[in-house]
């Protein structure tokens, strides 16, 4: 293996290992966010506006956090790349008889 090689496998370990971080993040989101939700639920008491205050603030300030996280993580992803739009266009001109009978498109 050349210098180059090993640039590139310690690169894919890296990002890989912070793909699987931010999974464990999200995983531990889900299921604090679902604790939160249900106190928000079960908490009364002469302190229940601040307890749901701080609870709602928790959860917006941890959703940006994640969002964040998610965007540095995945800035590289596109949803619809350009390939997929040339596929779909050559979809639509193989089929172009077959829509024109269609009414719910």
């Amino acid at each position: 293996m050349n210098t180059k090689e090993k640039e590139y496998l310690i690169k894919a370990k890296q990002r890989s290992r912070k793909v699987m971080l931010f999974y464990l993040h999200l995983a531990s989101y889900i299921i604090f966010i679902s604790l939160i939700v249900y106190n928000l639920y079960i908490v009364e008491g002469i302190y229940k506006n601040s307890i749901i205050s701080l609870n709602l603030s928790i959860i917006l300030v941890w959703s940006v956090f994640m969002i964040i996280h998610g965007l540095v993580i995945f800035k590289s992803k596109q949803l619809f790349k350009k390939s997929w739009e040339d596929k779909k266009i050559d979809q639509f001109l193989e089929n172009k008889d077959a829509e024109e009978t269609k009414f719910w498109e």
